[in-house]
């Protein structure tokens, strides 16, 4: 198979600077937010599934595939599969002591996570940012940010549809005298604050970057720090749903708010 996979990419960048901690980080940045197919021992029933395990050695291993038909070469043949995010995986084989083998025998990417690997993913996934509290008492534009750091910021928040409206990033001085960097997002759906969180830490972790270089806030519609914060930030807007008809039950895997339970 010539087309490669953004796996398969990351991974040959990886291969080529072993001693690069940014290409290590971006592949597995790669892993999480990719859609894995993972294979299971019989068809899913209901919302439960049953990984396939394999025993390599001492160890067992779950086997995911970033295409539906490397899990099919793979195989010989059609075999039940549960299709979800790669951060869903990971968080579903933390404290298992299970190992994941990725792509393994057919293609370029072919990697086995042992378990160590699998709870570092797992913490590096679970880091939140620092939420400001301290009353901001100017606000400027941002400066001395890394590109990579934007460019991951702008990735992430690409993919947090609907959660918020638009988000600025600004320098900011708190009451406290201090100042930090600071992302402000406006318009953000009820509920949405840890899950936006956490999407600005992966940025910042994936980036090679300390969590703590960033600060974030929710402010409310009525706030006085908006017109400031629109008018020095830098700003981000984050796509909209567009509405649709009904659709049929999705299957498990499909939605991130019920993961399909393993069993």
């Amino acid at each position: 198979m010539t087309d490669r996979s953004p796996i398969d990419e990351a991974h040959a960048a990886m291969e080529r600077a072993p001693e690069d901690d940014a290409a290590r980080l971006h592949f597995y940045e790669r892993v999480v937010e990719s859609e894995l197919f993972l294979m299971l021992e019989r068809p899913p029933e209901g919302d439960v599934a049953t990984p396939r395990l394999f025993d390599i050695g001492e160890a067992q291993v779950v086997l995911a595939f970033d295409r539906e038909e490397r899990l099919v070469d793979f195989a010989g043949s059609a075999t039940p599969y549960a299709a979800l995010s790669g951060r869903m995986l990971i968080e579903m084989l933390d404290g298992q002591g299970i190992s994941l083998g990725l792509n393994l025998e057919v293609a370029p990417s072919s990697t086995l996570l042992p378990p160590e690997a699998v709870a570092w993913l797992m913490q590096t996934l679970g880091h939140r940012p620092d939420e400001a509290e301290a009353r901001m008492t100017e606000i400027a534009p941002p400066k001395g940010l890394p590109e990579t750091l934007l460019r991951a910021l702008d990735a992430k928040l690409a993919m947090a549809m609907g959660l918020a409206q638009a988000a600025f990033l600004v320098n900011a001085t708190y009451e406290n005298g201090t100042r930090n960097h600071h992302l402000a997002f406006l318009g953000t759906l009820p509920g949405a604050e840890t899950a936006l969180a956490r999407a600005v830490a992966e940025a910042l972790t994936f980036s090679g970057l300390d969590a703590a270089a960033l600060d974030v806030s929710f402010p409310k519609d009525k706030s006085g720090l908006i017109p400031a914060l629109t008018r020095h930030g830098l700003r981000f807007d984050l796509p909209q749903p567009v509405a649709q008809d009904a659709s049929p039950r999705p299957a498990p895997g499909s939605d991130p708010a019920h993961p399909p339970k393993l069993r």
